[in-house]
């Protein structure tokens, strides 16, 4: 059984190859050519099965669905202060052509203007996977406070501006492998590896 993440995030694949690393995994430019798909979800559930169904049926179209399954993240940060925001929209928080730049500015921008330098936050990842044996998902989150100014290079996304709990140090600050031990993502991963390990002994 090998796996093709419905992702070509550089990041992403890096964090998720670490993570499971007794698995052969693909980012998804290495399978197939990457095309769009529509995240009209209203949850990151309902976007990461989007994705995981969108990548399983051009599996299937290449007829690698014997050999491959699909697994996607859906992931994001929640600022209380925002309301939420950005949320499910925190890859495109800064509009159309966002970047993980001018995102983490738009945000740093709606803490200035609650006259903030601080707020409780979370990050939420859903992990999904889509197989000839069906689809399944697990959540994972992480709790912290976002903050009004880049702090670290490391990471990713919005990782220079969230301060895990526990710790005085930006996730963008952090060392890969505490990050890998703490993040949403990889507590997400952990428990989807109950379903991979589940549906490697059905490829045998």
């Amino acid at each position: 059984m090998k796996i093709v993440l419905a992702t070509s995030n550089k990041g992403k694949v890096k964090e998720i190859r670490e993570f499971l690393k007794e698995y052969e995994i693909y980012a998804l430019s290495e399978i197939m050519s990457p095309f769009e798909i529509v995240e009209n979800g209203e949850d990151f559930k309902q976007n990461a099965l989007i994705k995981a169904r969108a990548v399983f049926k051009k599996l299937c179209e290449l007829n690698l669905q014997d050999e491959f399954i699909a697994l996607s993240d859906d992931s994001g940060i929640s600022v209380d202060v925002l309301g939420g925001a950005p949320g499910i929209y925190s890859a495109r928080y800064s509009g159309e052509g966002a970047t993980d730049a001018s995102n983490r500015a738009k945000l740093i921008e709606g803490l200035k203007n609650k006259n903030v330098k601080s707020s409780k936050a979370h990050y939420t990842a859903c992990i999904a996977v889509a197989s000839k044996y069906g689809e399944f998902s697990a959540h994972g989150f992480m709790n912290g406070m976002a903050i009004d100014k880049e702090r670290g290079e490391n990471g990713f996304g919005y990782d220079a501006l969230f301060i895990p709990n526990g710790f005085n140090h930006t996730l963008g600050e952090l060392k890969d492998d505490v990050k890998l031990e703490i993040s949403h993502r990889s507590k997400g991963l952990l428990l989807i590896k109950f379903v991979l390990k589940s549906l490697k002994k059905k490829f045998k």
